[in-house]
């Protein structure tokens, strides 16, 4: 597709999150531990994402996904799933939910665990706000 990793990660962050502004992006990328802006700059310069003005503040830039950027993070996701599908049949019966609780204390407390930690609970209240 043309991108790198870190690129399809700031996709499918502003794919499940949109609007947000850069500093946001930044908490929840796990590629990227410092400064994204330049990441950013050039997927913008890319026509991948747009920036407007927030409007609750106007100091503060919100980012969004562009026509072409959601079609990218569309494509991206679909290339996850595909590869999960894969993993599925090769993971059946093994200690999966053992292997994910000793990953999640390798990765607490460090950027890479905060990133994911902050992604779940917004993926959490995302799904609460849609519940009726």
């Amino acid at each position: 597709m043309g991108l790198t990793t870190s690129q399809s990660e700031v996709l499918r962050v502003l794919y499940d999150h949109e609007p947000l502004s850069l500093i946001e992006v930044g908490q929840l990328l796990v590629c990227e531990t410092g400064s994204p802006s330049r990441l950013v700059s050039r997927m913008v310069e890319a026509g991948l994402i747009e920036q407007k003005q927030s409007p609750v503040d106007s100091r503060k830039v919100q980012l969004s996904l562009t026509e072409k950027g959601r079609d990218s993070a569309i494509k991206i996701r679909d290339i996850e799933n595909r590869f999960y599908g894969t993993l599925t049949p090769i993971l059946e019966g093994q200690p999966v939910k053992e292997l994910m609780e000793l990953l999640w204390i390798q990765v607490k407390g460090k950027p890479t665990g905060n990133a994911l930690a902050l992604r779940k609970a917004k993926q959490g209240a995302k799904q609460q706000c849609m519940r009726p």
